[in-house]
């Protein structure tokens, strides 16, 4: 791999470096990252139906409440419900949603509210124009140039952990970058999330998956962050996924999930997985309609458990394979439904959770283009929280060290191209027009040279040279570039600080979690 490839490591939370003209070979240093840990839409979303057809896509989803229901498998959260109005026969787990109730108790949801890191400089506010970058999660497996596709295991973890530190971009980590599944179940929480806390200084995610790993990741998040319980429950500094049992089902585990989360006053992401054709009804009008009816349950039973628990409806409709039954993602119909899913989240003044998402079973040019098309979607639909925003591959099946890297590169120019442009008296360059006759150049004008450096987004991965110069530096692909990037960033990775008396505590947490067994497990 020629220096020049792995010299290319653009914008990221340490001092990072970029080229310089076509083919010049001079290295440069480039402006901080830091204006991206806050970004926010410029543009009015985009609908993707009329307010009639808005209108008639949300009635189908109260009548799917008032006349179907959803079966709740949890007794306690059926018993809140009951409380709450819902219509809830003894002996039956489905229960019934009167529009009324639903509509009302949603009121409370907050529109707009922050989620903290241990470092406030990383606090992420979430709804109205702000939008919001995690790392990939939860895949079971990981892939590189070198090691090929393999099971997730803990020294992977930690290495996408610390990649998740290294780039400004990279808001958060959505869960664990890949499923250590060396580590036993029963304490895999444990170590994933002293890890997190550790190895980055961004907020995190726990899993819905028992009252124990909830309950250990908000202890987990406080202690981190060195604060009390009354503080943490004024400022929420955890979020969870919960997703309902598409068609129509919310288990055990996310019920108890949303109890422990929202009772705290901690975030929780509420995300149907309907896949229409599979999952949910083949169009995208009635998967969205389904996807709809789960959301609205689930959002509200968070009011029922604390009146302004902070809440986000998640999107995640896209469509199958019919020829294999497998997941697609980055689709027309993806677009479509991520688009519709904004026009509700606006109506009902809730955020939106959405993903950057590809079914590539390899970093190229599908991997690319699904992922394109998803941003473009997320961007255009108000997407405020954007889970797997970096690293997703294979449908989610697996976590790539160079998809991390081609994302990170693609957000950075969501980014850029949500910067405003600049308009001012200086920006107009009028000086300049006039100092350079018919048919000359700027190349050379003042002007330009102050401003050379930093005009345009230098990219991790592009390659502008001309064939030439390409072809005798080895003719480097995307993959290979990507490849040699994210080794130097991992080679670069510092740990941020933590005051050693939160470390000790959070490390006595931990082992004494540990000895009592963490969570119950079957095996």
């Amino acid at each position: 791999m020629s220096d020049e490839i792995s010299g290319e490591v653009g914008a990221r939370s340490a001092s990072p470096r970029r080229r310089a003209g076509r083919g010049s070979g001079t290295v440069r240093p480039a402006l901080s990252t830091a204006q991206y840990r806050s970004l926010q839409h410029r543009f009015p979303p985009t609908p993707v139906v009329s307010e009639d057809e808005l209108e008639s896509i949300h009635n189908a989803s109260l009548r799917v409440l008032e006349e179907l229901g959803i079966d709740v498998l949890h007794e306690g959260a059926r018993a809140i419900m009951k409380q709450a109005g819902a219509d809830v026969k003894d002996g039956s787990e489905r229960v019934r949603f009167d529009r009324n109730l639903i509509l009302e108790t949603i009121k409370t949801c907050p529109s707009e509210f922050t989620l903290h890191g241990r470092n406030p400089e990383r606090n992420i506010r979430i709804g109205g124009k702000n939008l919001a970058f995690a790392q990939v999660a939860s895949p079971p497996n990981c892939s590189d140039m070198q090691g090929g596709r393999r099971a997730g295991n803990q020294k992977d973890f930690r290495n996408l952990v610390k990649l998740a530190q290294r780039y400004d971009i990279i808001h958060c980590t959505g869960g664990y970058p890949v499923e250590p599944v060396d580590i036993h179940a029963s304490v895999r929480h444990l170590e994933c999330l002293r890890d997190i806390a550790t190895l980055t200084d961004k907020p995190f995610h726990v899993y819905s998956l028992g009252k124990e790993r909830n309950q250990d990741g908000i202890e987990i998040a406080r202690i981190a962050r060195g604060i009390s319980h009354e503080q943490l429950e004024r400022e929420p500094s955890l979020f969870s996924i919960i997703n309902s049992n598409s068609p129509r089902k919310l288990d055990i585990p996310m019920m108890q999930g949303i109890i422990e989360m929202s009772s705290r006053n901690q975030i929780i992401m509420l995300t149907p997985f309907t896949l229409a054709g599979a999952m949910a009804p083949v169009t995208i009008a009635g998967a969205v309609v389904q996807q709809n009816a789960e959301a609205l349950a689930g959002i509200a039973f968070t009011q029922m458990v604390r009146k302004g628990a902070p809440v986000v409806y998640g999107g995640f409709t896209s469509n199958v394979d019919m020829k294999t039954g497998a997941p697609a993602f980055g689709t027309p119909e993806y677009m479509k439904a991520v688009l519709l899913g904004g026009q509700l989240c606006r109506k009902y003044g809730v955020p939106y959770r959405t993903s950057n998402v590809n079914a590539a079973n390899t970093v190229d040019a599908q991997a690319a283009y699904e992922s394109v098309f998803s941003l473009w979607a997320l961007t255009q639909g108000g997407g405020n929280f954007i889970m797997h925003s970096a690293g997703w591959l294979e449908g989610g099946l697996t976590a790539s060290f160079e998809k991390f890297i081609l994302d990170c590169d693609l957000l950075q120019m969501v980014a850029e191209f949500l910067t405003p442009l600049d308009t001012s008296e200086p920006a107009l360059a009028l000086d300049a027009i006039g100092s350079v006759e018919p048919g000359g150049h700027y190349f050379g004008t003042a002007h330009t040279l102050e401003r050379f450096e930093t005009a345009f987004y230098s990219p991790l991965i592009s390659d502008w040279r001309n064939f030439e110069t390409w072809q005798e530096a080895g003719s480097p692909t995307a993959y290979q570039k990507a490849n040699a990037i994210w080794q130097k960033e991992l080679a670069a990775y510092e740990r941020p600080p933590m005051d050693p008396a939160i470390a000790e505590e959070l490390e006595a947490f931990v082992a004494k979690r540990t000895e009592e067994g963490g969570a119950p497990t079957d095996f």
